[in-house]
């Protein structure tokens, strides 16, 4: 990543400066071609993926050279929770881990494909409230694509997503996407060595996904970074979607899985899937017998066998109302056992800092290691257990949305507001997501209590 924190000078360029000298620049380009559709954020209704969206013929896309780009200029408003371990940490030494900030963002997503060869360069500057402007550069895919007979295959960073769920994806085995995300982001492919046959109703894709990542430690190989054997078999059998997946790991080992979607009805479409791990990765807490770490006591280490799955339904009914309800159970994420062992952990921090006659660097040392506690915060699922509704509708050009996910063990909310609207080149969106529930749910310990964004997509 291309990263700049140098301080600016006086005479830097504003962001409004930085938005008009990258809106010449895409002018000048003079891109030809129509607008290419949006692809959905993790909120946007949509059916149940099948083969057609989860494994699309590599060498589908033809031989014509295309250039399409996104500008996109995104306003962010955070406001800072007042419970959790930051918030605690915050109080003891005000400053020392820092709090959320509300930004402005500026990005431009560039795609380039020329016959075999596809690419995207992602570019961003960054603004927080309070610092510097950041500039960073990702290229989130470079690979070329071929066939061979009936067999298509495809070689370099790509995305290859999975599976048939909309909040999780237990098969999503190469991509690994983190879902429901406040704001839509172009996907950061692996790299992929794939090979891919399609029949009428049919379809086989085998993919080494990470090869560069082989001779790497274990360390270096967590969660969707880990070099592995992937397989997706696909059958369409009616009204069935029927999947199958098998995936060997580096160090996690093997695991199977399975996944279904029926469409009932002109309205209704049911969805399950589910997966057997031998081995996962896991947060863990290094435990020495002393109360306060000199560094991050917290990481991610091998765990042992474990089972997830999904099961969900999507109603479509008249005038474009939706209703999307899922249910999942991830075994990979902390178990309640594991949070109360973070809770007393936060509580004894909190205890020992509250000592009269403390020491300044033992207040520092308590402050620094309630920052800590937020790490894993930071996962997919922060709860085993997991339920999630959304209700939408889509009047012409618009989406208008609200979704909830819920904890059952101990009631915890998050709650997503969402206004889009599409038109030929534009898109326009507001959202704004806000944690509820029990002072000592997980989720409302999280640094952010209450987020918005403003955004608003030009397409070229």
């Amino acid at each position: 990543m291309l990263t700049s924190q140098r301080q600016a000078p006086a005479h830097r360029p504003s962001s409004t400066r930085w938005i008009a000298l990258a809106w010449v620049a895409l002018q000048g380009l003079s891109l030809q071609g129509p607008a290419q559709a949006q692809s959905p954020s993790a909120d946007t209704p949509a059916p149940a993926p099948t083969a057609a969206s989860t494994a699309a013929p590599t060498a589908a896309a033809g031989t014509a050279a295309a250039f399409t780009a996104d500008l996109r200029l995104l306003h962010q408003l955070r406001r800072a929770n007042r419970l959790g371990p930051l918030a605690e940490a915050n109080t003891l030494r005000p400053g020392l881990a820092g709090s959320p900030a509300d930004a402005d963002q500026l990005e431009l997503d560039l795609r380039h494909h020329r016959r075999e060869w596809s690419a995207d360069l992602w570019l961003q500057a960054d603004h927080p409230q309070g610092s510097a402007t950041q500039l960073r550069g990702r290229v989130k895919q470079l690979h070329r694509s071929g066939e061979f007979g009936s067999t298509a295959w495809s070689l370099g960073k790509k995305v290859v997503s999975w599976d048939v769920g909309h909040a999780f994806r237990p098969n999503d085995l190469v991509q690994q996407e983190q879902r429901r995300s406040l704001v839509e982001a172009p996907l950061e492919g692996r790299g992929v060595v794939q090979l891919e046959r399609f029949g009428a109703e049919d379809a086989l894709s085998v993919v080494w996904a990470n090869p560069e990542h082989l001779q790497r430690r274990s360390d270096d190989q967590r969660l969707a970074a880990e070099s592995a054997l992937d397989l997706h078999a696909y059958r369409h059998a009616g009204d069935l979607d029927l999947h199958g997946f098998a995936r060997l790991g580096h160090h996690t080992g093997a695991s199977l899985g399975t996944a279904v979607a029926w469409v009932a009805g002109d309205e209704l479409e049911l969805h399950a899937s589910g997966r057997w791990l031998q081995r996962h990765d896991g947060w863990t807490i290094a435990d020495n017998g002393a109360l306060l770490a000199s560094q991050n006591p917290w990481a991610l280490a091998m765990q042992g066998s474990t089972r997830q799955w999904l099961v969900g339904m999507q109603w479509t009914g008249v005038q474009r109302w939706s209703l999307l309800a899922e249910a999942w159970h991830d075994g990979t994420a902390p178990s309640r056992a594991d949070w109360r062992t973070w809770a007393d952990r936060n509580q004894a921090l909190t205890t020992f800092a509250s000592q009269p006659g403390l020491p300044a660097a033992a207040l520092t040392g308590a402050a620094g290691n309630l920052a800590w506690q937020t790490t894993p915060l930071g996962g997919a699922n922060l709860h085993q257990d997991n339920l999630f509704l959304r209700l939408a509708w889509q009047p012409e050009g618009w989406l208008l949305a609200l979704d909830t996910l819920w904890h059952p063990a101990d009631h915890g909310q998050m709650w997503t507001a969402r206004a889009q609207w599409q038109g030929d080149r534009w898109r326009l969106e507001a959202a704004w997501r806000s944690v509820a529930g029990p002072g000592d749910a997980v989720l409302r310990q999280l640094p952010t209590r209450h987020s918005a964004t403003l955004l608003a997509v030009r397409s070229f």
